[in-house]
């Protein structure tokens, strides 16, 4: 499943796992972008798997002609050794009947892999929030009994809000029916937090409430969101701007309207 581009494959034991949840605003794939850039990590191998719609293309994070000519394919994997950080970007969306079956082959790759934690980086759309979750931040987290043994303490001093479960039935009153985990729109997150939870998985979900347009500003807000976890880049840089876009979003809504139409 994991195929590595190196001569031998690499070893992730201890390292932490960022990935996204192909979701509503691709919130998370935009956001791995960022991290992808700016700490310019290496692409050390690729998850072949037929869950995902096969699709080819063009480097996405190329800094010169000869990058650019390289052959990119929907599930990559980046290491940035000396932060101890892997990160599996996803390009294309889950086929629609493999949805588990991709799930369970993440769950049994991570365990395989040996990482200390996973973090998915994940959205929900904003119209179908309920009526507490409407109240302030709209980033919310969920993290698994394994990952809060080690990590409760950082979660807490963080002041993060949990998301909350919410009634099965919207406006309805029913003692016998305890709230659920609800994340419309978040595609595998709901699944995958749950998987993770039963195989003893040690796994956080960051996810944001949005909605589909021009989703870059809720990419920085989600990648700095990260950030204040993780640590990946210095909170007190000078610039104003501290991720680094790849070249491949100058393309995020086609290449414009064609002059000749006027």
């Amino acid at each position: 499943m994991f195929i590595s581009s190196l001569n031998s494959s690499p070893c992730f034991k201890g390292f932490t796992l960022v990935m996204p949840a192909v979701a509503v605003g691709n919130v998370g794939q935009l956001a791995v972008d960022l991290i992808v850039s700016t700490l310019n990590m290496s692409r050390v191998g690729h998850i072949h798997t037929d869950c995902l719609i096969p699709m080819a293309g063009n480097n996405p994070y190329a800094t010169c002609k000869e990058d650019a000519e390289e052959l990119h394919t929907p599930a990559e994997v980046y290491t940035a050794a000396e932060l101890k950080l892997a990160v599996l970007q996803i390009r294309a969306p889950i086929v629609q009947t493999k949805s588990k079956k991709f799930r369970q082959l993440l769950v049994s790759w991570i365990k395989a892999s040996g990482f200390s934690r996973t973090v998915v980086l994940s959205s929900s759309h904003a119209y179908q929030r309920d009526d507490q979750q409407l109240q302030g931040t709209p980033l919310r987290y969920l993290a698994t009994p394994s990952l809060l043994k080690v990590s409760a303490d950082a979660l807490k001093e963080l002041g993060w809000r949990e998301m909350e479960r919410v009634s099965a039935f919207p406006g309805l009153t029913d003692a016998n029916t305890e709230p659920r985990l609800h994340i419309p729109g978040g595609g595998i997150t709901k699944g995958l937090y749950t998987d993770s939870c039963t195989e003893d998985l040690s796994l956080a979900v960051l996810l944001l409430f949005c909605s589909e347009g021009d989703n870059i500003p809720d990419a920085f807000t989600l990648v700095n969101h990260l950030n204040d976890w993780l640590h990946l880049l210095d909170n007190h840089s000078p610039e104003p701007n501290k991720w680094k876009i790849p070249p491949s979003w100058n393309l995020l809504f086609g290449s414009g309207i064609p002059p000749a139409l006027f």
